[in-house]
């Protein structure tokens, strides 16, 4: 797709056989934050943006970026899983340390995908599209794009603490990499819309909020807790980010509705019906009586 990330993704060769990090390194593959999340969730962004120009252009290019790295991560790990043991027996050989280490291997890679890397996660859960958003609403989508990018590369920094393999590490730093660039590129297409005069915050920035409930809720920040610690933080009082109002702290917060009280179910559902209960608290008063 991209001759630097072909070329890299030859030159990062790991030192030999781990087939339990090649299990690990599925996280980053076919996870709910995984690089096959990020590539389809851009490309749908992007294939379902109706504003043609730099922000379709945007989130198609980095799309197709991400779909290389989901084939990076899949050789690294198709190579880790070269020559790797397939059985017990022939793992412990001479090396019980090694048979441990067997132990934490996904048996799927070498039943179901032949030595390759597979859609699924580090436990085995198979790829889901529901990890996918496109909602059509850029400034809700590059919001999530942050939070993406920001689980990913979390991610990806704690196995760079998981394997001293030189080979690994180069593409682990590699991803890294690109994962600052990504989170700065969403944050300043963010910071764009913005600019542009397309979308604001709160998201939907357009839906007319009702002037009757702004002043009491929309700035409000309601405390539960009973120290009242919230009330330092930046949310609790001054300008909010959205410059439209003032946040205000309210320490007790009150019912806005009665308790509810929901009426007796369909008897058709056999739930437990209310009279049911009074009637054997009853008749437990008139025993103990």
């Amino acid at each position: 797709m991209f001759s630097h990330i072909k070329n890299l993704q030859f030159e990062a060769k790991p030192d030999g056989p781990d087939a339990a990090f090649a299990c690990r390194l599925q996280e980053v593959l076919g996870g709910k934050w995984g690089e096959m999340t990020v590539a389809n969730q851009y490309l749908y962004q992007g294939w379902n943006c109706r504003l043609p120009g730099k922000y379709k252009d945007l989130l198609l290019d980095v799309g197709t970026e991400e779909m290389g790295h989901v084939e990076m991560i899949a050789t690294m790990i198709t190579r880790l899983l070269e020559h790797a043991p397939l059985s017990l027996q022939e793992a412990a050989e001479g090396n019980p340390m090694v048979g441990a280490i067997y132990g934490g291997s996904n048996p799927a890679h070498f039943i179901h995908g032949g030595g390759g890397a597979m859609p699924v996660d580090s436990v085995g859960m198979p790829w889901n599209g529901n990890y996918v958003t496109a909602s059509g609403n850029l400034m809700a989508d590059f919001q999530l794009n942050v939070t993406a990018e920001a689980q990913g590369r979390l991610q990806v920094s704690r196995l760079f603490n998981m394997t001293d393999d030189p080979g690994v590490k180069q593409m682990l730093r590699f991803l890294l990499a690109r994962d600052t660039m990504h989170q700065n590129m969403w944050m300043a297409a963010i910071e764009q819309l913005k600019e542009d005069g397309l979308e604001g915050m709160p998201v939907p920035d357009a839906f007319p909020d009702s002037p009757d409930l702004t002043g009491e809720f929309s700035y409000t920040y309601l405390d539960f807790s009973p120290h009242g610690d919230a009330a330092q933080g930046r949310w609790a009082s001054g300008p909010a980010p959205d410059g439209k109002g003032e946040f205000r702290y309210d320490q007790s917060p009150r019912a806005h509705a009665p308790e509810p009280v929901l009426p007796p179910g369909d008897p058709r559902l056999y739930g437990t019906d209310p009279g049911i209960v009074q009637g054997v608290m009853n008749k437990v008063k008139s025993e103990v009586t």
